[in-house]
């Protein structure tokens, strides 16, 4: 079994803010590399090819779709809201499998502030002088679960008039101008889809709404989607910086943490309350593209006459939450970490969204101490994340990877992210292009679990036209931070494009036995899938990323960009850029082909491999901009940011991009 890491957190990852002490720091660990490569430890394994093969072999096979259902069922047996005692049982669940295990342990607590709500009311006035008091819970909703909000929603009261205004997109607005609709100082309706619910608030703020009612079109289940609204990720009282517990804190009245927060009254509500709505209105006709799914045969966007009367009131406090990690050290390289994440946190029961990944996580935990048992040790060191407050903005993970942002960014090989594991049908999967292959490769180990006779490679191809790997341009999810804020490679898997009860009080365990995965074998997929990148991940001898993928995503960018400029501009530099670019990638990529096969005691080959593969590590942080990009400092990736196509407009910035990356590679060679 590999020595355990100190179940201390300051032990695996701290901050330094000098930069003295971080370049003494990185002299120190370079000299203790060399050290090590020259006095290996008598325990450390030997992992060949065959043997690795071997352990691939056993974790595959050690799947169980029993062991699955039973985490999910466990962890989904009461809501489980961040900050909440519920929330913090949950997290001791984790905590106590993983130390069940054997494996070393740690929690890493910090303090953030939540929002949840304390009161809301919904009254329609009708033109003939009736009203109606809405009913904002959904049928059967347990008093254990939150009732529907949007989270950092600032309180108010307003009684106004009502407009539909679709999906709340610029578009829609500038419809209803052409209509001769008026929205100042109305309540819009709008429903979700094509806008963030921040996006939708701050845009009817901006033409003059006082308060958003959204609704999910075409929920048969009637459930309400909670959510957040807040603007950017993590604490908004730490913008840029990880808690401590001595360390600053805005206030709530800082200006930087007012602009996180939408400036006007938003609440979900459900089909069935949106149509009671919708019905009512008169005025102009509804374009007929905007009709949606909505069963009625409503036909007006207003205003009015129908009146709203809407009341809401939000508490925010400080609340603590959870990050648990599990870690298996590596016994060549254990300064390298390969990080498997997920959180826990859930609006309601959870059961798809997040505890699918959840009870992935935790076989995976399982799997791995089996192999531990039969002799395996990684060569890399292997953490587990188990994140808290990820449906507040991303809020564990993003406060864990800024505290710790230095060390993560000369140590982490790669992030793999799951959150949603099990949606429904189909394989879908996003990453760093350099990774594209080995996705590829690991879809091909994995049998479908929708077709016996195929693996999921195959299903992919035909479901698809072809294998479709989409990029991380949105902020989703927790491989976020790790990427577009410390630069480090990333993967986020999961199965089924959609699933009906999103953030509702019907994600439940008996949802995912009736309509999700009865028979719990797309988790096993999963969980293959999952745990199987990450052990080539931890033990190939080389990093197994190939950067000639990224050079045909960077000139699909610059293609996008000659279509957009005139003549006047030129490209060249920038396909100058691209072509050496490519030439330095085929020359990693023939390095690790020369470098990939040898086992030896060598130490001078030995140190070109360390070489290699730092050089493949870091050179994903060359897309990096220290200063952040204009507007959105926090985001630091020049490449994969949200909305990626704006990105192609700044010529400079992309100039800036490919000479950072060539010096990535051309400097270590």
């Amino acid at each position: 079994m590999a020595q355990p890491l100190s179940p201390k957190p300051t032990t695996i990852f701290s901050s330094h803010s000098s930069a003295v002490l971080t370049l003494f720091f990185l002299i120190l660990l370079c000299v203790l590399g060399l050290y090590t490569l020259h006095h290996p430890k008598s325990a450390s394994p030997s992992i060949t090819s065959q043997n690795a093969l071997h352990f691939h072999e056993i974790f595959l096979s050690t799947a169980t779709n029993t062991t699955l259902s039973t985490y999910l069922r466990d962890l989904t047996l009461h809501p489980h809201l961040a900050g909440t005692q519920a929330s913090l049982q949950t997290a001791q669940y984790v905590e106590n499998h993983f130390k069940d295990l054997g494996l070393s342990t740690h929690t890493v607590d910090f303090e953030a502030l939540l929002s949840y709500p304390l009161h809301t009311s919904v009254s329609l006035h009708f033109q003939n002088g009736s009203t109606k008091d809405l009913i904002l819970t959904e049928p059967g909703q347990s008093g254990r679960v939150v009732n529907p909000y949007h989270a950092y929603s600032p309180s108010g009261s307003v009684f106004a008039k009502v407009v539909f205004v679709n999906y709340g997109r610029e578009e829609d607005y500038r419809t209803l101008v052409g209509l001769g609709v008026n929205v100042s100082g109305c309540v819009v309706v709008a429903r979700r889809g094509e806008v963030s619910r921040g996006g939708v608030i701050r845009k009817a703020k901006e033409n003059g709404a006082v308060a958003v009612l959204l609704y999910t079109d075409g929920d048969k289940f009637n459930g309400i989607e909670r959510g957040t609204v807040m603007r950017g990720l993590g604490d908004p009282l730490t913008p840029g910086w990880g808690d401590v517990e001595t360390g600053e804190k805005l206030g709530l009245e800082d200006s930087d943490v007012l602009k996180r927060f939408p400036k006007i009254p938003s609440l979900p509500i459900s089909v069935h309350n949106a149509e009671v709505i919708l019905r009512s209105l008169e005025g102009f006709k509804v374009p007929y593209e905007w009709k949606g799914t909505l069963q009625s045969k409503f036909g007006n966007v207003g205003v009015g006459p129908t009146l709203v009367n809407f009341t809401y009131q939000e508490e925010k406090k400080v609340a603590k939450i959870h990050n648990i990690f599990a870690v298996i050290r590596g016994w060549e390289e254990s300064d390298r970490y390969v990080l498997l994440g997920n959180h826990r946190d859930a609006w309601t029961y959870g059961a798809v969204d997040p505890n699918s990944g959840t009870a992935a996580l935790l076989d995976i935990a399982r799997r791995y101490t089996l192999l531990m048992r039969s002799g395996w040790a990684p060569r890399r060191t292997i953490v587990l994340c188990s994140w808290d407050a990820e449906e507040f903005g991303m809020v564990g993970s993003t406060e864990w990877v800024e505290h710790n942002v230095l060390n993560l960014g000369s140590k982490a090989v790669a992030y793999l992210n799951v959150d949603c594991a099990v949606q429904g049908p189909g394989f879908f999967a996003r990453a760093t292009p350099q990774l594209d292959d080995l996705i590829i490769e690991v879809t091909k180990k994995i049998k479908n679990p929708d077709s016996e006779r195929m693996d999921i490679y195959e299903t992919w191809v035909a479901m698809n036209g072809g294998i479709n790997i989409q990029r991380l341009s949105g902020v989703d999810s927790d491989y976020a931070a790790f990427l577009q804020h410390a630069g480090i490679s990333a993967v986020d898997m999961y199965y089924g494009r959609d699933f009906p009860v999103y953030h509702t009080a019907f994600d439940s365990y008996d949802w995912m036995l009736k309509s999700g995965d009865p028979l719990f074998q797309r988790h096993v997929a999963v969980a293959g899938m999952w745990g199987l990148l990450a052990l080539r991940l931890a033990d190939d001898p080389i990093l197994p990323f190939n950067y000639l993928s990224y050079t045909a995503q960077l000139q699909k960018h610059v293609n996008a960009l000659g279509n957009l400029l005139d003549d006047s501009v030129s490209l060249h530099p920038i396909i100058l850029s691209i072509q050496d670019l490519a030439a330095a990638a085929q020359g990693a990529e023939e390095e690790r082909k020369k470098l990939r096969g040898t086992v030896t005691t060598d130490y001078l080959l030995k140190l070109k491999r360390r070489s290699l593969n730092d050089k493949l590590m870091l050179a994903e942080r060359g897309f990096l901009d220290a200063e952040g990009l204009q507007g959105r400092q926090w985001f630091k990736h020049l490449v994969i940011y949200p909305p990626l196509v704006f990105i192609l407009c700044f010529y400079m910035i992309i100039m800036a991009m490919y000479r950072s990356t060539q010096r990535v590679f051309k400097n270590k060679q």
